[in-house]
């Protein structure tokens, strides 16, 4: 039986890039939009108000579904509820093409948002069931790279694509990419097998800690750990989002750069932010080597993830390259912030809340990118008025650069041990 245990983990490794792959998928449907606005912006005629608003109901379509896909996952189960959010979404990114207008753009990503929502329950649910504790961070980290790389691959191909077939077959291309991903996905292992994970010091481990009786949902607000989980998400998602979907127009309007001719800026962005979030998974998997205690390591390291996005503040004092480099440190330091909020639901929850509690942490997190991107749109628009566009975005970076700071001031502040929820603990 114990010959058996490298095919065990072959099975762990094979079932994290499955969920590396469906993460990058994910992140280049829901890119291409922001990488086409210029585009766009002739073939539509939208003004940036309209496009905020576009991106805002997204993201309230998103945290939908980030909610109803955390508790279809959690009562039915990671693989079949990830094949429903993958095909789901995957008609979302196919409908754009058809798209002929502000109105119908919007249900597009209405439907593209709902199915989405699936990715990151399901991803969280299937690690924690997979990996032991210690594991995690690095695992979540691995996956969650893919929202780099599916970042870093859009503006490398989308444009060159919408150049030689138009835009709409960006968005088609999308959507057969993730047709293509269900039916692998179907064929991977459903769980662990029972006699491999006896022998598995890792999933045995990870077994001994499923301790907790399993929460209802309706009552996982009445938590602290809850709410300390939707206020770090509710402060922080907003920036990376912004990051994703407005970038193109900040380059645009801040230095005259035509997207559409060169994505280099946004490609070395994205690139800086696939190495620099694997670095960030790399230290907090060492300092839990070091024998620090779960506390100390998600805290230590969250803070110097939190102090890497600080620069963004002073951008309007930069040329455009060491931009570049400050957002990729800036946007490197998000995911790996991520990935440590992510592993916090699986710190403090047990296995059977996991994907629940990442739902409605990333509810709240959507509800916070629909006020900021709203916010975002109407304020750029209000400078563009004013016949100075580019001076919107310094406020707006300002914003960004205090966000994960605040955050984890208020995280440390409701959480001053991160612990396993107790039974009748409040």
């Amino acid at each position: 039986m114990l010959q058996e245990q490298p095919r065990q983990d072959s099975f762990r490794w094979m079932i994290l890039f499955m969920l590396f792959a469906a993460t990058t998928i994910n992140y280049l449907d829901r890119q291409i939009l922001s990488i086409l606005k210029p585009i766009l912006d002739q073939e539509l005629g939208w003004t940036d108000a309209q496009y905020g608003m576009i991106m805002s109901i997204f993201q309230a379509s998103y945290a939908v579904g980030l909610t109803m896909f955390g508790w279809i996952i959690d009562k039915y189960g990671a693989r079949m509820g990830f094949a429903i959010s993958i095909i789901w979404w995957s008609v979302g990114a196919l409908s754009h093409a058809f798209a002929v207008g502000v109105k119908s753009m919007g249900l597009s990503r209405v439907i593209l948002g709902l199915g989405e929502g699936g990715n990151f329950p399901a991803s969280i649910k299937t690690v924690t069931n997979w990996f032991s504790s210690g594991e995690r961070v690095f695992a979540t980290t691995l996956f969650n790279s893919g929202a780099n790389v599916g970042a870093l691959v859009a503006p490398a191909t989308i444009p060159f694509i919408a150049a030689a077939w138009g835009w709409q077959s960006a968005f088609i291309a999308a959507g057969v990419l993730g047709f293509i991903w269900v039916i692998f996905w179907l064929r991977m292992p459903k769980n662990p097998r029972m006699k491999l994970a006896e022998e598995s010091a890792a999933l045995a481990q990870a077994e001994k800690e499923e301790v907790s009786a399993s929460i209802p949902w309706r009552k996982l607000l009445a938590y602290r750990q809850s709410w300390s989980l939707i206020l770090v998400r509710f402060l922080t998602d907003p920036i990376w989002w912004f990051f994703l979907f407005w970038l193109p127009d900040f380059f645009s309007k801040h230095f005259g750069y035509n997207i559409k001719e060169s994505a280099l800026p946004l490609i070395v962005i994205y690139a800086l932010v696939t190495v620099l979030s694997i670095l960030g998974g790399t230290l907090t998997k060492f300092l839990a080597n070091r024998g620090w205690s779960l506390n100390k390591v998600r805290k230590i390291s969250m803070l110097i993830f939190a102090c890497c996005v600080v620069p963004v503040i002073f951008v309007q004092y930069f040329d455009m390259w060491t931009i570049v480099a400050v957002l990729g440190l800036a946007g490197g330091a998000h995911q790996a912030w991520s990935a440590s909020v992510y592993t916090l639901g699986s710190d403090m929850f047990p296995k059977s809340d996991v994907a629940s509690i990442t739902g409605l942490s990333g509810m709240a997190g959507q509800i916070g990118s629909v006020l900021f991107q709203t916010a975002v749109g109407l304020t750029l628009s209000w400078f563009a008025a004013q016949g100075n566009a580019s001076h919107g975005y310094d406020i707006i970076f300002m914003v960004c650069g205090s966000a994960y700071l605040a955050a984890f001031v208020i995280f440390t502040l409701i959480i001053p041990n991160i612990k396993m929820v107790a039974p009748g603990e409040r």
